[in-house]
């Protein structure tokens, strides 16, 4: 089986049942299958088939639920971006991975306007205005053809490409393949025991691959519903819960965070929510009792990363919960805890967090180095640091590279140095993590000005926009006289 087809499954089986909520826009199985299929039709009229690349670059809408089953029924690559990409970051992006069509929202296509010259292999742009307005993507869903034939594809035939920072400072492009996504696609069931009748709430962007996979790939697996928010507070998200019924969020820890502080919660009813899913980064441990008292509802701590499609270890509904660990892997994988040689360390030992099994990606775009540095003898390389206790519990204890995760977003600071080198006033620069309860961690800049040279906080930061997404811009700049070993 391939996403495509999945998909069609599910339709078949589900098709009067709602697949996605999206404020009053209600589209079923049945639905949600033909759009794919219709645009999938177009995309085919466009030369596009199976292997070819297509950026997709589109908050939590329908229109990129459709648009990533559509690259999938023509066994085509769905490349998912960031919204916040600047032309800057777009130019490699689009650049790297080859991809020859970007879906996008009208007001987002001006940043590929201003660099398509520089990008000849993308030779198309299919712009969506949402529901309500004309566009070419609204068009081409209510023309058809409705029904589409799905290429026979093999399990390690490449899906999607997510990109993850480097180390190097230009972000790398994991390829995963049906097989990995197909395998992540049962853990709502599996892990999570959710089914058909549950409505998820998907918060965390669907281009990030913990949000594809808990808040898309799975639910339509199982049947479920989704109800997608792009723009909200918390309390729209209270009224979402109480409104749609919703039974589980898969969400980063800041949002749970802001949840447990929030005020005025006794006025919504919340009685339908069962269980909480939390990644992306660490959870506060100490935060977990105080969540679940207030709200009467499980916290499930997962961790996973994008090289590994991304979930690898979970805690469990039916296991004993311990504070500050990540579970146990999942199913089809195998985890261990490794020295500086590769070789297994004892029980309860700090090391190395390796990972082996059927949800590890196929490799880098085009990077056969970068590949082999963090995929060796059929091990994932995680540079996290941690411990496995005697119940096969994984404990992080540390980052063994640079690298900073903020609201569940990566940030490798290399990527943000430079582009503050970029800036002719700054001699230096040096990005550190700093400790933020609601987003983990901040990105901070220490900045060594040239001599003579005179910058205020306020231009640098300015500057970091025009090339940086929004996520990545330092909230914090410190200038110094010297940057340390």
């Amino acid at each position: 089986m391939s996403l495509g087809k999945m998909l069609e499954e599910s339709a078949g089986r589900y098709a009067e049942r709602v697949a996605l909520v999206h404020g009053e826009r209600r589209i079923t199985y049945g639905e949600l299958n033909r759009a794919a299929c219709a645009l999938g039709n177009h995309l085919r009229l466009l030369g596009l088939g199976k292997g070819d690349k297509v950026a997709i670059m589109l908050p939590n809408c329908p229109e990129f639920v459709i648009a990533y089953f559509a690259v999938q029924k023509i066994g085509g690559v769905a490349v998912t971006l960031n919204v916040q990409s600047t032309p800057y970051e777009l130019r490699h992006l689009l650049g790297n991975s080859d991809a020859q069509c970007l879906i996008t929202q009208g007001a987002l296509a001006k940043r590929f306007e201003e660099i398509k010259n520089e990008l000849p292999l993308c030779r198309h742009i299919i712009a969506t205005n949402g529901p309500d307005e004309e566009s070419p993507f609204r068009e081409i869903i209510a023309k058809g053809p409705f029904t589409i034939e799905v290429p026979e594809l093999a399990a390690d035939d490449p899906a999607v490409m997510i990109y993850t920072a480097g180390l190097t400072g230009k972000p790398l492009g994991a390829v995963l393949t049906h097989y990995n996504l197909l395998t992540q696609s049962v853990l709502l069931r599996t892990i999570c025991q959710r089914d058909e009748k549950d409505i998820g709430l998907s918060i965390i962007p669907l281009f990030h691959s913990f949000g594809a996979v808990a808040n898309m790939v799975s639910p339509i697996r199982i049947g479920a519903a989704v109800v997608l928010m792009d723009r909200f507070t918390l309390d729209g998200i209270f009224g979402a819960i109480e409104k749609e019924r919703v039974t589980y969020i898969a969400a980063v820890p800041r949002l749970f965070l802001g949840m447990a502080f929030h005020e005025g919660t006794e006025k919504y009813r919340l009685d339908s929510l069962q269980v909480c899913i939390t990644g992306g980064a660490a959870m506060p441990p100490e935060f977990i009792p105080l969540f679940e008292q207030k709200f009467g509802v499980r916290i499930m701590e997962g961790y996973g990363l994008t090289e590994a499609s991304p979930a690898a270890a979970f805690s469990r509904l039916d296991m004993p919960q311990k504070p500050g660990s990540i579970g146990v892997p999942i199913p089809g994988v195998e985890a261990k805890i490794v020295d500086e040689t590769g070789r297994e360390v004892p029980r309860g030992t700090v090391g190395e967090l390796i990972l082996r099994g059927e949800n590890i990606m196929k490799g880098y775009y085009k990077d056969e180095e970068m590949t082999a540095q963090v995929i060796r003898d059929g091990w994932l390389h995680t540079s996290d640091l941690g411990r496995i206790d005697a119940e096969g519990y994984i404990f992080l204890t540390g980052r063994k590279k640079r690298m900073i995760i903020t609201s569940g977003f990566n940030v490798y600071p290399r990527e943000i140095e430079i582009v503050l080198g970029l800036h002719p006033a700054v001699q230096e620069a040096r990005i550190v993590g700093k400790e933020d309860l609601l987003r983990g961690e901040i990105v901070k800049a220490l900045v060594v000005k040239k001599p003579g040279a005179e910058i205020e906080e306020r231009e640098l930061l300015k500057h970091c926009r025009i090339y940086l997404s929004a996520y990545k811009v330092p909230r914090e700049i410190e200038f110094i006289e010297k940057i340390g070993e």
